[in-house]
């Protein structure tokens, strides 16, 4: 009998400044407008802050400020490719995924 041994879990943690978590709530109620305009599914707001905390936090510190200031394609581009590429369980971006308003290429 052979046993299939499972990828750790990332832990990720959500701990930021208060500066940070308030662009970051500011960029979730921005997406999360965005989506329901859109008529996104599955969207909340709560997911959205943890989604945009997990990436800056944990994969790819973004310039939060920048983002939230980007014009509507370019955030677009990152908040939903975030929520589009971001895997909770490993804490990783797949599909070679790089949001605009990160610090640095990943």
């Amino acid at each position: 009998m052979t046993t299939k041994t499972k990828t750790p879990r990332t832990i990720v943690r959500f701990d930021v400044s208060p500066e940070d978590a308030h662009l970051i709530a500011d960029i979730a109620h921005r997406a999360f407008a965005m989506a329901l305009r859109a008529k996104v599914r599955d969207t909340s707001l709560f997911g959205w802050q943890m989604d945009i905390t997990a990436v800056h936090h944990n994969i790819a510190p973004l310039r939060l400020q920048a983002l939230l200031a980007a014009d509507d394609f370019n955030f677009s581009h990152d908040v939903f490719g975030i929520r589009r590429h971001l895997d909770r369980e490993a804490g990783t971006l797949g599909g070679c995924f790089v949001p605009r308003c990160a610090e640095s290429p990943l």
